[in-house]
């Protein structure tokens, strides 16, 4: 339960920003909105501010901004405000109230960036880098060694003893060495895991675990040392929008490998599958869970810029080809076309629900 509030809250707070995009452009080119809605029908909630009516509806996967004369059938006959719709504001209005989602979305996850790398970013270090500071952290147990079901993955230790003798610091080194002297007998391991709980736990280190030195006692762990680094404001702007960049390349690319047939359908996560990657962030720390936030976002941005009918990426090739021919796109058939755009966005959706489920047994 926790995970799906988790996921509703990101895609709450990435749709918001997604929309106000919309919204705030509309309004500073002087175009009519209607309804700024976040979710979709039913309805649990409305209350309307000038000629805005603001609305929170049940289903959360979505939202959307109601601008006068987006449906051109909706103004034929009316002359009221009828200079205030969409279709009636020159194309370059209309072409950056559409990009204005996207661009919020790569605007929101730079900001997620920066904030991180303010507060600090984990970082892998050497020991000779090592401070006070420094953690060390469980990153794999061996299956079958005498850590295995004891000491989970990702955990941080805490206080390694054995006896009256208590390792310090403790280093990978200094921890592979205070194992290896001790064959069995029992140490106890105090960690954290990803949790914050706190729980120690006894182990006896033994030979034969290490298969390229079979006669030195282990416990079967490999372990990291971390340090959380902290960039200066200045630093932390450009680079995270050097990392927003690469994050859209790397999105932008597994589209074409998706496209061309190199991935498969089953290798893209839908609802059920990033809901599941939203829980696992949020376990191991909220830096890494605003960086897949970030990511997350990055991706709304470079989908709904695909130029399919019913996305915003479709509709600027409409206002493209409006402005090209000086003649509006028959209102059916753009209709139509929007239709059958969201008919297959609604397919794909369902067959990536289906693959995250089927993942699940």
């Amino acid at each position: 339960m926790t995970t799906v509030l988790i996921f509703l809250a990101v895609l709450f707070v990435l749709i918001l920003v997604h929309e106000w995009g919309h919204f705030i452009v509309a309004k500073l080119t002087r175009m009519r909105v209607d309804e700024f809605a976040i979710g979709f029908p039913p309805r649990l909630f409305s209350r309307k501010y000038g000629e805005t009516e603001y609305s929170l509806n049940a289903l959360p996967l979505g939202g959307y901004v109601r601008i006068y004369g987006e449906d051109p059938t909706a103004v034929e006959g009316e002359v009221a405000d009828k200079s205030r719709a969409f279709g009636s504001r020159p194309k370059w209005a209309q072409a950056l109230v559409l990009l204005a989602g996207v661009t919020m979305n790569w605007i929101f996850a730079w900001f997620l960036l920066v904030v991180i790398m303010l507060v600090g970013v984990p970082t892998q270090i050497t020991e000779k880098d090592a401070t006070d500071n420094s953690v060390i952290y469980i990153e794999s147990v061996l299956e079958g060694s005498p850590a295995d079901t004891v000491l989970p993955p990702q955990s941080k230790l805490i206080r390694v003893e054995s006896g009256d003798s208590v390792l310090n610091p403790i280093l990978p080194s200094t921890f592979s060495e205070f194992v290896a002297s001790r064959a069995g007998e029992t140490i106890d391991i105090t960690y954290q895991d990803v949790n914050g709980a706190e729980n120690t736990v006894s182990v006896i280190p033994q030979t034969g675990v290490i298969e390229s030195s079979p006669e030195r006692a282990a416990l079967g762990v490999s372990m990291s040392l971390v340090e959380t680094v902290q960039k200066p404001l200045g630093t932390a702007i450009v680079d995270a929008g050097i990392q927003t960049w690469t994050m859209t390349k790397t999105i932008v690319v597994g589209f074409g490998k998706l496209i061309t047939g190199q991935v498969s359908l089953n290798q893209i996560s839908g609802p059920v599958g990033i809901a599941g990657y939203v829980g696992d962030a949020a376990a191991v720390g909220v830096t890494t869970l605003l960086y897949l936030t970030a990511f997350i976002s990055v991706n709304l941005a470079v989908i709904n810029l695909l130029p399919i009918p019913a996305l915003d990426g479709g509709r600027l090739v409409f206002v493209a080809i409006e402005a090209v021919t000086r003649r509006p796109i028959p209102p059916v058939w753009a209709s139509r076309v929007n239709l059958v755009g969201f008919a297959a966005l609604m397919l794909l959706m369902l067959l990536a629900t289906i693959s995250d489920i089927s993942k699940l047994f």
